[in-house]
């Protein structure tokens, strides 16, 4: 079978919307390689998109999988609980940043838990509000969707978007949305935040702020080191929590555990996925223990959440 063939069959029941980066179909994998259904070997700089941090087929995920495969594949958290997502909890809790008490919910991929993000800060605040960037992307069912930044080719043909979200400019230095040059400029694209509370969006109506440390869409643009606790100041000022997306920066991805503990920077609430599970499906929120206790009993979860696998694999990642 070669990777043609397997592109002809694709064609016929696979449909367009869903992209393919090259004709390529992997048959195996090991560390950072892939070897395709005709032999040839790739070195992997995609990592299944900021997924395979630990390298593919890492030998303890592997064992854990295969572990607790024998053991409990599914029983739904919200039936029978099981020891693993407790304990992956623990372990998210002590690596999070922040002094405070906090807790952790898992869902299936990154785009879910965005949305549960900004279900637990609305609920908690008592504010509709979401202020995202431009570049930003933070996933593709509705609510993240409307929160991404790019229309094509994420959000074309897909709309009405969800209402109450608000979008200011990223600082991007090296192409000021402001017109200015840094260090000079003293950060006035903060003083533009400042002033969109008056003619784009109040204050008083922002549950949050959702960010990413590092943009993974709009190209890797990395804020100047007095940006986060600007925006974590500004944030406290006024009242809105602060979301840290870290999807695509977390565990490693930036040399630090978390990319937010580059700025020194304790986020409200912390979104976490991709290289989490060591290739297994599974995301989470981690935070301030009284926001993620708001929401009432059953107003979070999901089937699959948490799958008992995706935690082993977790945990040994």
């Amino acid at each position: 079978m070669t990777n043609n063939d397997l592109f002809e069959r694709r064609k016929k029941v696979v449909p367009r919307g869903v992209s393919n980066a090259a004709p390529i179909f992997a048959k195996c994998s090991s560390g950072a390689t892939v070897t395709d259904v005709e032999g040839r070997e790739y070195i992997d700089f995609v990592g299944g998109i900021g997924v395979m941090n630990v390298g593919h087929c890492n030998p303890k995920v592997v064992a854990a999988i295969q572990e607790q495969a024998a053991k409990l594949i599914h029983s739904c958290f919200h039936i029978f609980m099981y020891e693993g997502y407790v304990e992956l909890a623990e372990k998210l809790v002590a690596i999070a940043p922040g002094d405070f008490e906090k807790k952790a919910a898992f869902f299936n991929s990154g785009a879910e838990a965005v949305e549960n993000a900004v279900k637990v800060a609305r609920h908690a605040s008592g504010k509709q509000g979401i202020l995202a960037f431009d570049g930003a992307f933070h996933g593709r069912t509705l609510l993240a969707m409307s929160l991404t930044s790019k229309i094509k080719p994420y959000k074309l043909g897909f709309g009405p978007y969800a209402p109450e979200i608000y979008r200011q400019p990223y600082p991007y230095c090296y192409r000021c949305p402001v017109g200015q040059e840094y260090p000079t400029c003293k950060l006035k694209c903060i003083d533009q935040i400042r002033n969109s509370f008056i003619g784009n969006a109040a204050a008083e109506n922002l549950a949050a702020v959702i960010m990413e440390p590092v943009t993974g869409e709009g190209g890797f643009i990395v804020p100047p080191k007095e940006y986060f606790p600007k925006i974590k100041a500004l944030c406290e000022e006024f009242g809105i929590l602060f979301i840290a997306d870290e999807v695509q920066t977390g565990f490693g991805r930036t040399g630090k555990m978390l990319a937010m503990e580059h700025w020194g920077v304790v986020p409200d609430i912390t979104v976490v996925a991709k290289s989490m599970g060591g290739g297994m499906p599974i995301s989470g929120i981690v935070g301030r223990a009284d926001l993620l206790d708001a929401p009432q009993v059953g107003g979070l979860g999901g089937t699959y959440g948490g799958n008992p696998i995706s935690c082993a694999a977790a945990l040994a990642a």
